[in-house]
């Protein structure tokens, strides 16, 4: 980012990237922490994953605060006021990820706690996992970077993502028709792969912002040929 006369302007802009990369860190691991206890099959594993979304809320508020008085003070403009508009646009969606986190970690500890599930019931919401987690990290390198070249990358591995989600929603669909017995616990498996599944969109949406940082073009909703030629600019 441009330099400014005004080393405190620097240190504001500076503060806040910083704090994304915070709050970044904390749904990352917040995700991480989820798929060990699953792995290891520990509900009360579970429970600081839960109740670490209130200091993930909280960063939200923090940074939106000060991206106010950013804006108060300083009157920031072209590219200084993106990138307080793009924090203002990742932070909410990092909030939301571990939201969708928190549903799918409250669902299997009580799966768990209630013996209702066995180890292989997980397997195809920590595949899940897994990419989403990576589509996290990738997302967050992208706004470290500036990296606008991430968005392809994300947006094929959410259609990937988006595969596998509706693959297990036939499989569980298939076990309840045969098998009545399992349709509640069905329903939790399914309810917790489309947090998961969620959890993409709002990597994919990050990205987004990130182009629009690096470009100053909104892409959100935008066809990939729409998407493609807005990064083919130099």
């Amino acid at each position: 980012m441009a330099e400014h006369i005004s080393s405190q302007f620097n240190s504001e802009l500076e503060s806040v990237r910083t704090l994304v990369m915070q709050m970044g860190g904390l749904v990352e691991k917040q995700l991480t922490d989820t798929l060990s206890a699953l792995l290891s099959m520990n509900a009360a594993d579970l429970k600081p994953v839960i109740e670490s979304d209130s200091e993930i809320n909280a960063m939200e508020v923090q940074i939106d605060d000060e991206c106010q008085l950013i804006i108060a003070r300083r009157q920031p403009a072209a590219g200084d006021l993106r990138l307080v508009l793009t924090v203002t646009r990742i932070i909410v969606d990092l909030e939301r990820i571990g939201d969708e986190i928190k549903k799918a970690a409250l669902t299997a500890y009580e799966l768990m706690d209630h013996d209702r599930v066995v180890a292989s019931d997980f397997y195809e919401f920590n595949r899940m996992c897994n990419q989403t987690n990576v589509m996290l990290r990738t997302a967050l390198d992208a706004f470290a970077r500036i990296d606008t070249d991430a968005l392809l990358n994300l947006v094929q591995a959410d259609r990937q993502v988006d595969y596998d989600y509706r693959n297990q929603t036939r499989s569980l669909i298939t076990y309840m028709m045969e098998d009545p017995r399992t349709i509640s616990t069905s329903i939790d498996l399914m309810f917790m792969s489309k947090a998961v599944e969620r959890i993409g969109d709002h990597a994919v949406n990050i990205a987004e912002h990130v182009v629009y940082l690096a470009k100053g073009i909104d892409v959100r909703h935008s066809p990939l040929e729409t998407v493609k030629a807005v990064l083919d600019q130099s």
